[in-house]
C-alpha cells in the first residue's frame, strides 16, 4: 500500500532541566510551539567506506543525528526566554544578549499519513536539540501581503547516555494518545 506524509502540527518543546552524571537527561514541562509552517531535517554523519581486495570491504553510516530548520509564523517569547536565553523585563521588553547560552530541549511534532486507512498520523520527538537565533525578515506591504516567518536552525544530537536521537509512533501505537504529555522514555 502506498503511503504519503504531509502536514505538520502539534509542534512542542520540552527544555532539558538537568543532566545526570551518566548523561541521562531530565526534561521540563512540554510547551506549545504554535504556528509551524515546515520542519526540514537532513541527516548528520558520514559514510565510512573501507576498501580491500579491490572491493568495498566495509561500509557504515555514522548517525550523528540531524540538522535542519523549523519554520514558524512567529517564534514565541516563551521559547526565546526558556531556550535561547533572551530576557523579558517587567516593562515587556525582550532583550537579546550576545553572551546568552542556549539550552538543550526535546522537539515534538506530528504529521499526517495518507494512503493507509489504519493510520491517522505519526508523532515524533527529537530527544536532544539545540537551536540558533531565528533569522529576522520584514518586508514592506505591497498590493498583496506576503507573510514573513521565523526560521530556527536546529541540531538534533544523540543523547550521551544511550545514543538515542529520535522516537516516532503511529496512531496505532498505545503511546500515541499520551505522546505530548511528556518526552517519551525508552
Amino acid at each position: 500500500m502506498a503511503r504519503i506524509k504531509y502536514g505538520i502540527s502539534n509542534v512542542k518543546y520540552a527544555p532539558v532541566t538537568a543532566e545526570a552524571q551518566d548523561g541521562t537527561l531530565t526534561y521540563g514541562e512540554v510547551q506549545d510551539l504554535r504556528g509551524a509552517v515546515a520542519l526540514t531535517l537532513d541527516t548528520a554523519g558520514e559514510e565510512i567506506t573501507e576498501y580491500a581486495d579491490n572491493i568495498v570491504w566495509y561500509a557504515q553510516n555514522v548517525n550523528q543525528g540531524y540538522t535542519g530548520t523549523l519554520e514558524l509564523e512567529e517564534l514565541p517569547d516563551a521559547f526565546r526566554t526558556a531556550i535561547l536565553g533572551d530576557e523579558l523585563d517587567t516593562d515587556g521588553v525582550l532583550w537579546e544578549n550576545a553572551d546568552a547560552e542556549p539550552k538543550e530541549f526535546a522537539l515534538m511534532f506530528q504529521f499526517q499519513v495518507g494512503g493507509d486507512s489504519s493510520v491517522n498520523g505519526k508523532r515524533g520527538c527529537l530527544l536532544r536539540c539545540t537551536a540558533s537565533r531565528p533569522s529576522a525578515n520584514m518586508n514592506t506591504k505591497e498590493a498583496t501581503i506576503t507573510p514573513n516567518h521565523d526560521t530556527l536552525n536546529i541540531v538534533a544530537m544523540p543523547r550521551t547516555n544511550d545514543h538515542l536521537v529520535k522516537a516516532t509512533c503511529e496512531s496505532t501505537s498505545a503511546k500515541y494518545a499520551t505522546w505530548f504529555t511528556a518526552v517519551p522514555t525508552h
